[in-house]
């Protein structure tokens, strides 16, 4: 098809019309000039080439290597030579001498007419198929030509030219070839992998636009450059099968979320890159017993304290630790362990960065033009247009790109609330209701259920998870039952109000005794995850052990405690990285982890070997987790002990003995402590926080317990132990 020339008439006044948009940088529509044509007069073809930065241009055959003439300097930078006999195309480059007379080969890419005049067939939710920079061959004449076809959605810009490493950055070079659907595109020869780009953009009234990254690259430079970069996304060979395996809502999740530039440093204090995690995280997190781990947002991102919740580039992962290959080389890695990836997303806004998507052809193509709707007053950032179909494919294509390119195992969506809501953050006068009169932002709603359609149909293994903190109804329930079809929500509830519990003094909390029961009142209306992110441990709100009350060795025995009672409880878990670590100081994400403690400190060495025992543990009892959202799974035992804050439930399946689960959240052992338990027989510790092992005091329950049939707690048996002074503990039915 490329080698067939198109007869495509332009009348004269049309020719000089584009020649004149040509002379001001400013043509849409290059191809009605340049490359192959018919003659205006008589037979034969006419080459047109566009070379403002050249004194003189030869034509070169580029099957012969024969010269096929000079080109006659017919207007600034426009050069044109006649071919009376020949009748098609043929391929060619030019020899070009410029103002300096050095002259050098270059490759003319409006040879290929046909290919850029072909309108793309475009799946509306696999955008990065088409858009973008993508490798291409194209044959000409019988000549193959290796390059890069460069498709960029800007319906409303006057021009639109590509600049990078390999035009010296001179936007008069390469304009491209708009087309009705708004769709530029231009085929360069010989631009290769690793090569640099951007895009030259000029507004309907000619003004020319901050060079922009590419929307659609796979690959991006660091500041100041922040160039998109040509990269192959199809060429790494996955080697692992563990893709989506081990989850479900009957699975056992235990999450560990991470901020790759701040768990560990190289010894030189420079970041790990992908691959030297891959040697290092992988075996840590297979060590401690997680099930997956969470990065946070991994899209390229100029400003390293957003810690990736400030994205322009969502369909390249940051170039900071390496590139997308390697990264997907740590994923390999990770499935192969049997670790599950999930990938904090962030499609609640944008960064108005200079080179990003704001303003991004001249319009507000991509976030509302209203600053009531665009405009995030909390981060000072801009909002995505959820009612344009173009930007709801655009992040639902990123989100299945993630998917397809990456093989992650799950999205964690970003500050879901700030999307349901036109009247977040926004005090009276500085939102506009809805059409029914509401506050709901309707057009959201309906991109996170079709969002949660296109991710599940596509990929019915994955996990949606969406970090929602108000009572909106259904966050993970299905579409069809006007859910919003996440599978998982965050717990925000259970988090505040278990820190707040725990925070308080022993002898305060029976005066609070609510607190550490009210999750379990609506704990069945969503599939929820119990997180203990990195929201707490930042913004002056100190460490997880920092909050605890008490000497040091009673912070670390309320820390274990919360571990042992966040494990029991149903849901699935997430820990921040550090967690396990017990550090007085509060993350630092240019800084990393206090991995010394552990060598220097008996609480935090035992509270790591706690965090390993607990996932061992938790993943070997299938009550703890296989019914998480079937309420016939859980039972309370004591919710009225508050005199002692004591609390105690049972956890069920019809596959596996129940789990008992006790704290006794005050620093006073409780001898002699009758429970009823849900089943007669005998009773086995199986965790206990105030174990030596853990650095705790040691109080346990070394014998088996064996009930009696004495009525308590509502049972029909009970049993008598032993409470350990700030600690959960963990019974099974084994016999």
């Amino acid at each position: 098809m490329a080698g067939v020339l198109e007869d495509i008439r332009v009348d004269s006044d049309s020719l000089d019309t584009v020649l004149d948009d040509l002379l001001n940088t400013c043509c849409a529509r290059p191809f009605d000039l340049l490359g192959w044509h018919p003659a205006m007069t008589g037979r034969g073809l006419v080459i047109r080439i566009w070379r403002p930065d050249a004194m003189d241009v030869d034509i070169i055959d580029e099957v012969t290597g024969n010269s096929l003439g000079s080109a006659s300097h017919i207007a600034p930078g426009l050069f044109e030579l006649k071919f009376p006999d020949i009748s098609q195309p043929r391929a060619y480059h030019l020899l070009v001498t410029n103002a300096q007379h050095h002259q050098f080969r270059a490759n003319d890419p409006y040879q290929f007419s046909n290919l850029c005049r072909t309108e793309p067939f475009i799946r509306h939710y696999w955008l990065h198929h088409v858009l973008g920079a993508h490798l291409h061959c194209v044959t000409l004449s019988g000549h193959s030509w290796q390059g890069v076809m460069f498709r960029l959605y800007a319906p409303h810009a006057r021009s639109v030219s590509v600049i990078g490493s390999f035009n010296h950055w001179d936007g008069r070079l390469h304009p491209m070839a708009s087309s009705n659907s708004g769709i530029w595109r231009l085929f360069i020869p010989e631009v290769k992998e690793g090569d640099l780009y951007k895009f030259e953009l000029k507004d309907q009234n000619g003004q020319l636009l901050p060079h922009k990254a590419d929307p659609f690259s796979f690959y991006a430079q660091q500041a100041p450059g922040n160039a998109s970069i040509v990269y192959d996304s199809g060429k790494y060979q996955w080697q692992s099968k563990k893709w989506h395996q081990h989850q479900g809502l009957d699975r056992p999740v235990s999450i560990y979320e991470v901020h790759l530039g701040s768990w560990k440093k190289a010894k030189n204090g420079q970041l790990l890159n992908y691959t030297e995690l891959a040697e290092q995280l992988v075996p840590y997190v297979q060590g401690m017993g997680f099930t997956h781990v969470e990065f946070l947002p991994l899209h390229e991102h100029p400003f390293t304290g957003s810690w990736g919740y400030q994205p322009v580039g969502l369909f390249a992962p940051t170039s900071r630790y390496g590139d997308p290959d390697e990264l997907k080389a740590l994923i390999d890695r990770l499935h192969d362990a049997g670790i599950g990836v999930i990938l904090d997303w962030v499609p609640a806004h944008f960064p108005s960065d200079s080179h990003g998507l704001a303003d991004f052809d001249g319009t507000h193509l991509y976030e509302y033009a209203d600053p009531r709707r665009g405009w995030h007053p909390d981060w000072q950032t801009l909002i995505y247009d959820y009612g344009r179909p173009e930007v709801r494919n655009f992040l639902i294509s990123n989100a299945l790109f993630w998917f397809e390119q990456f093989h992650v195992d799950g999205l964690r969506v970003d500050a879901v609330a700030s999307m349901l809501y036109l009247d977040y953050s926004r005090g009276e006068g500085e939102w506009q209701p809805n059409v029914l009169g509401g506050n709901e932002h309707l057009e959201a709603v309906q991109f996170i259920k079709e969002l949660n359609e296109a991710v599940y149909q596509n990929y019915p293994g994955a996990m949606m998870i969406a970090e929602e903190s108000t009572s909106w109804p259904g966050v993970s329930m299905p579409t069809y039952d006007n859910g919003l079809g996440f599978g998982y929500k965050w717990n925000m509830g259970w988090m505040h109000d278990t820190l707040n519990y725990l925070a308080r003094y022993p002898e305060h909390r029976r005066y609070h005794h609510d607190q550490i029961l009210f999750s379990m009142v609506y704990n069945y209306s969503e599939h929820f995850i119990l997180p203990l992110s990195h929201d707490e441990v930042v913004h002056g709100k100190g460490t997880l052990l920092g909050r605890m009350p008490g000497d040091e060795w009673q912070q670390f025995a309320n820390l274990r405690a919360l571990y042992g009672y966040m494990f029991g409880h149903p849901g699935k878990k997430l820990l921040f990285m550090g967690a396990e670590l017990g550090s007085h100081r509060e993350w630092n994400h240019d800084g990393q982890l206090d991995w010394f403690l552990p060598e220097e400190n008996q609480y935090s060495r035992g509270l790591t070997t706690m965090v390993k025992h607990l996932n061992a543990t938790y993943q070997s009892l299938p009550a703890l987790w296989h019914s998480d959202y079937d309420p016939t799974g859980f039972q309370w035992l004591i919710t009225d002990d508050e005199l002692q804050s004591v609390i105690a439930f049972s956890r069920h399946t019809f596959s596996d003995s129940p789990v008992v689960v006790i704290c006794n959240f005050t620093p006073v052992v409780r001898q002699h402590y009758r429970l009823g338990v849900p089943g007669a027989g005998t009773w086995k510790e199986v965790f206990n926080s105030d174990s030596r092992e853990f650095s705790g005091s040691d109080v346990v329950n070394e014998l088996p317990l064996v009930t009696e049939p004495l009525p308590m707690h509502h049972q029909r048996h009970s049993l008598v132990m032993t409470l350990p002074p700030l600690a959960t503990v963990f019974l099974h039915l084994t016999e």
